[in-house]
């Protein structure tokens, strides 16, 4: 190994190390989270009230880091990244556009509760105005199509499946069994918390789940795969890195690539259900009524004469709103990361597979990314500054099978769905109209998943 790159190798470290520890104390959602007397007091209201969240309530809720300072330390950082790596290093350009997220995060918390908040979401997460890479539909279209489709009355009978039965901490002795034997060679762990107002989540190589929640069978396979193997396996995989350890962290840039990975699993390993993919799809609408300048209660109740229960329906657009203006005007727009990224990580497997680049596969989970960087870290890989995944999903690992899903549905994609919709529409039109199995009340709940 010449001098030269092993020099380079200790750079990379050094820069990866200092961002790190620079962006350690930033944590987005504990700075906007809202406190869950909040729902009760809104819903005992009968949503008519808006809810009492206003600057004053941020100013309260004080940053754990001096803005000032981290915001200087950072920009050293980028002109120390420039200087050393050069200007144009490509792993050294990933760098510095994660040194100039935090940059932009800080500016957002520093204006929470004021319209900035929503501006400066917009340049971090984007819009649900926003169009798919390559199609001519924005993601608030794609959005309303899913959230179609996942209320249709099927959808809505099929929740009788998924009783939430099971309690917090045998929740956990669940997860933290299955896991554990996922992540054979570092510790991990999974804990009751009683700060977190989701059911579920993941703070680096720990899985948090709410000890006042309950829990269906159906939620424990979502946590498995969706916090445990993508959120829970990137940041591990990221750490395992010699040098780039700036991997097992996550700007706002790489989260749709970080949910739309974690949505997919869901999919491709059959754990999730009609009740959470609909959660997921309301989120862009919710987004894009908030853009619109939709104040907290309408939004709301737009979910409510969607049929959605009053809990859900405060969920789902309390979400938009924390760290905004519940009066309209500022927004959190990371809810869309969900949808846009489930859509660019299949059209990413479909292009690398029919572009004769299969290989690129399992890059997806080398630790936080955003899409765009793969190509530049699976060279690093191939001169070997940077190392394979350590832990990856099975069908990643061996990628035959997915090859062969995604094969098949590049190749049925130019099918003329509508025409084919039409001819089974009049197979099923004589078929007789029949009670439905189950029929939800109208406070019947969704599962009410992870963050």
């Amino acid at each position: 190994m010449s001098e030269s790159l092993v020099q380079y190798q200790e750079d990379l470290r050094r820069f990866s190390d200092e961002l790190i520890r620079l962006q350690t104390p930033i944590k987005i959602l504990d700075a906007i989270k809202w406190p869950r007397e909040m729902e009760d007091r809104f819903l005992a209201s009968k949503g008519s009230r808006l809810p009492k969240i206003g600057p004053d309530f941020y100013q309260r809720l004080a940053l754990p880091f001096d803005s000032r300072k981290t915001q200087a330390e950072l920009i050293s950082l980028k002109q120390d990244i420039r200087r050393r790596l050069g200007k144009q290093d490509k792993l050294g350009k990933i760098l510095q556009a994660n040194v100039d997220q935090y940059r932009l995060v800080i500016d957002m918390l520093n204006h929470r509760g004021q319209p900035e908040f929503g501006q400066l979401s917009r340049q971090l997460y984007g819009s649900a105005s926003d169009k798919l890479h390559g199609d001519r539909h924005s993601l608030r279209q794609l959005g309303d199509r899913l959230s179609h489709i996942f209320s249709l009355p099927a959808a809505r009978h099929m929740i009788k499946h998924h009783p939430k039965i099971i309690t917090a901490p045998e929740a956990v002795s669940v997860l933290s069994q299955r896991l554990l034997g996922y992540f054979h060679s570092d510790e991990m762990r999974v804990r009751l918390s009683d700060g977190i107002v989701s059911d579920a989540a993941v703070g680096g190589d720990t899985v948090k789940l709410n000890s006042k929640a309950m829990f269906s069978e159906s939620d424990l396979n979502i946590y498995e795969v969706h916090e445990g193997w993508v959120h829970v396996g990137t940041t591990l995989n990221g750490r395992a890195q010699p040098h780039a350890t700036w991997l097992s962290v996550g700007s706002p840039r790489v989260a749709a690539t970080q949910e739309g990975l974690a949505v997919l699993l869901e999919m491709l390993t059959l754990s999730s259900n009609p009740g959470r993919a609909r959660r997921i799809s309301d989120r862009v609408a919710a987004v894009d009524m908030a853009e619109q300048g939709a104040d907290f209660i309408q939004v709301f109740h737009y979910f409510r004469d969607q049929n959605l229960s009053a809990t859900d329906s405060y969920r789902v657009t309390q979400r938009v709103f924390r760290g905004g203006m519940v009066a309209g005007g500022s927004f959190f727009t990371k809810d869309i990361s969900y949808v846009r990224g489930y859509v660019e990580n299949i059209n990413f497997i479909r292009s690398a597979i029919t572009s004769g680049l299969p290989e690129l596969i399992p890059m997806l989970f080398l630790g936080k990314l955003a899409i765009d960087d793969i190509p530049v870290l699976y060279r690093a890989c191939r001169e070997g500054i940077l190392t394979e995944p350590k832990y990856l999903p099975p069908m990643f690992d061996n990628f035959s099978g997915l090859y062969a899903w995604f094969g098949f549905a590049s190749g049925l994609a130019g099918i003329d769905l509508k025409g084919v919709q039409r001819h089974f529409q009049r197979l099923f039109k004589d078929l007789p109209n029949v009670e439905p199995m189950y029929e939800p009340s109208d406070d019947t709940e969704f599962d009410n998943t992870s963050d």
